[in-house]
């Protein structure tokens, strides 16, 4: 199954916490985890964050500036944001295809302005900030069971075909065939939930894949130097120094 790496953190700064959940099983078919990122005391220096293409909605809270929150989507090359020398976010990461809102204005890239959107998500930003991250997990479980119900998110079966054949993919026309669609389909249904084309989508799946040292997936690629090119391509880094700089 794909199991989405959405971050890289810089193993030389070890006064950040990063905390990941799983969901209640109950919401397991739209949600990834339930995350948070902070510092316990003022960095020396900025902190660089750096943000691997995922595929993934992310609803994201700045627990600091209670205004600022918003629902966001990474592209299909990492991007690194500067998040200063003091900072607390609560995420969460919804799985590729499930978010269904077409109405809501979705940020590509880093989180940074106050929300102006329809979702309750600074009155949620407030709550949370009172909690420590145990409590929160429940505010954020009744809120995602909440766009459930409302229909915001909802499980996507071409995804959820891809994601439980995802073995047997290696071409974009792979993917259509697991999926039971056409090509033309699949990229209408992608484009349309994921904001990614199948190629794209493909690209990412097979990053992530890479990223959890799985040697089956490093031999979809035509040869050593192909995987090391499109790594380097998608996250800015040869594997060696990713993997010399930061943990996923």
């Amino acid at each position: 199954m794909y199991d989405p790496k959405g971050n890289g953190t810089d193993k030389t700064v070890q006064s950040v916490r990063f905390i990941e959940v799983e969901p209640p099983s109950h919401l397991s078919a739209v949600v990834h985890r339930f995350l948070e990122l902070k510092t316990d005391t003022p960095l020396l220096a900025d902190y660089r964050f750096h943000a691997l293409p995922d595929a993934c909605t992310y609803i994201v809270f700045d627990q600091l500036h209670p205004e600022i929150a918003g629902v966001a989507k990474l592209r299909a090359t990492s991007e690194e944001f500067r998040l200063g020398k003091t900072f607390h976010y609560v995420n969460i990461r919804f799985l590729p295809g499930v978010w269904q809102d077409r109405h809501e204005q979705i940020v590509h890239g880093m989180v940074d302005a106050p929300y102006s959107g329809s979702l309750p998500l600074v009155k949620i930003n407030r709550e949370l900030a009172a909690l420590d991250f145990s409590a929160k997990q429940s505010v954020l479980s009744e809120f995602v069971q909440q766009l459930v119900d409302e229909k915001v998110v909802a499980a996507n079966p071409v995804v959820e075909k891809i994601f439980a054949h995802i073995d047997a993919i290696h071409t974009v026309a792979d993917m259509a065939a697991v999926a039971g669609v056409s090509p033309r389909q699949l990229q209408r249904t992608l484009q349309r939930t994921t904001g990614f084309s199948p190629h794209d989508f493909l690209k990412v799946l097979r990053l992530q894949q890479a990223l959890g040292h799985n040697d089956d997936y490093l031999s979809s690629y035509a040869d050593q130097s192909h995987f090391i090119r499109s790594f380097r391509a998608a996250t800015g880094y040869t594997p060696a120094k990713y993997a010399k700089k930061f943990d996923v």
